[in-house]
């Protein structure tokens, strides 16, 4: 995976419900600061925020990167 650039932010919309889903999926949303559906958060791109995404693919989906 390539560095980030400095500053650089992702957002991140939630599309899935945490309804259902194992209690680490929805400790995972609650610390990307999503918690309802359809919110969005933008955050600093680091590598522990892509892990994060990627541990949740299925519930969110990337808004925008710059």
């Amino acid at each position: 995976m390539a560095e980030s650039k400095k500053g650089a932010t992702i957002t991140v919309e939630q599309i899935g419900s945490p309804i259902r889903r194992p209690a680490e999926q929805r400790q995972t949303l609650i610390g990307l600061g999503l918690n309802k559906m359809h919110r969005r958060r933008t955050l600093e791109d680091t590598p522990a925020v892509r892990g994060m995404i990627r541990k949740v693919h299925h519930l969110v989906r990337i808004v925008d990167e710059s």
